[in-house]
C-alpha cells in the first residue's frame, strides 16, 4: 500500500465491477481502500480523506474546481436502471402543491427528480429529505425517492401486495425527456494530490480500468458475489448488470453536460460545468 493514496469504494454491489478484481487480489492495488455510502464518499473525498474515488456525478459539478476526472470510468444506464425509483400515490403530473420525500443516501437522484419536476413534469412540490423508510416516507408524503436495494425492494412490495402506487424509473424519465443516457457517477481525484503525485494517480487510474475489464470478463463470478451480499433476487441482479455500462466515451459526457446544463437552469448548481480530465 502507497502511504497517503486513499480510494473510495461504494459498498453497493452495483459498484462491484469495478472493485472485484481488487477484492479478490487479481490485480495488485497500491493504495488503501475506503468503504462507504457514496453520500459518505462524497463527504469524505470533499473533506480531503480520500485522494481518489467514484463521485457523485451532481457532487463533481459542485466542485470541479477540486477534482480531476478519471478516464473511462463512470456508472451510467441508457433509459430504465431499476434501483432508482420514484413512488406516488397519483400521477406525477397531478402532484402539484404535495408534499415528496428524498432519501438522504443519494445526491444525484434527488437532482435528477427535481430537474424532472421542473423541465419534464412542470410541477412545484414541497421536499422533504428523510431517512430511506419506504412505508414512513409514503406515510407522510404523497411521493418518495428511494435509490438503491431500498427502491429494489420497496418496489417489489408494491407489485406482490397490488399497492396503490405509481412507479417512476426515473432513468426512463430521464431519457424520455433527453433521448440522452443517464451518469450517475464518475471516478475523480484531488486535483491537488494529482497535480503533486501524479504518477501515483496515473498508476491507479490505470489499474481501476484493468480492474473494470478483468470484472466485465467475469460477470458470472460478480453475479454470485452479489447474491451473497444482497438480499435482491438473482433476475434483477443479472439484469442490471447487463443494462448498467462503466464506461465514458464522448456519448456519455456529452449526456453528464446536458445534465449538468439542467441542473443549471434549475438553480441546483451555481456556474456551468466543464469536464477536467487527468489526462489533459
Amino acid at each position: 500500500m502507497v502511504s497517503g493514496l486513499r480510494l473510495g469504494q461504494v459498498e453497493y454491489i452495483y459498484y462491484l465491477p469495478v472493485y472485484y478484481a481488487l477484492e479478490e487480489g487479481l490485480l495488485p492495488l497500491e493504495a488503501e481502500l475506503i468503504k462507504g455510502s457514496p453520500t459518505r464518499l462524497n463527504r469524505l473525498f470533499l473533506e480531503g480523506e480520500l485522494e481518489v474515488t467514484s463521485l457523485s456525478s451532481i457532487e463533481y459539478a459542485r466542485n470541479a474546481d477540486r477534482c480531476l476526472i478519471l478516464p473511462g470510468l463512470s456508472i451510467n444506464a441508457d433509459g430504465p436502471v431499476a434501483n432508482i425509483l420514484f413512488f406516488s400515490k397519483m400521477p406525477v403530473t397531478e402532484l402539484e402543491g404535495k408534499t415528496v420525500c428524498l432519501t438522504e443516501t443519494s445526491a444525484t437522484s434527488v437532482v435528477l427528480l427535481k430537474i424532472l419536476f421542473d423541465h419534464y413534469y412542470h410541477v412545484d412540490v414541497h421536499f422533504e429529505t428523510v431517512p430511506p423508510d419506504f412505508d414512513r416516507m409514503m406515510e407522510k408524503a404523497e411521493g418518495a425517492l428511494l435509490i438503491g436495494d431500498e427502491a429494489v425492494l420497496a418496489h417489489q412490495r408494491v407489485k406482490e401486495n397490488h399497492l396503490p402506487y405509481q412507479v417512476t424509473d426515473l432513468g426512463e424519465a430521464w431519457k424520455q425527456f433527453t433521448g440522452e443516457k443517464m451518469v450517475y457517477a464518475i471516478w475523480v481525484a484531488r486535483s491537488d494530490y494529482a497535480k503533486a503525485n501524479p504518477e501515483k494517480v496515473k498508476d491507479l487510474a490505470k489499474t481501476l480500468q484493468e480492474s473494470k475489464n478483468v470484472g466485465m470478463n467475469r460477470l458470472p463470478e460478480i453475479i454470485a458475489l452479489a447474491q451473497k451480499k444482497s438480499p435482491l433476487p438473482l433476475s434483477f441482479i443479472e439484469n442490471f448488470y447487463k443494462t448498467v455500462c462503466y464506461g465514458f466515451d464522448e456519448t456519455d459526457q456529452r449526456a453528464l453536460l446536458t445534465f449538468f446544463n439542467y441542473a443549471y437552469k434549475s438553480g441546483l448548481i451555481e456556474d456551468r460545468v466543464k469536464l477536467r480530465f487527468l489526462d489533459d
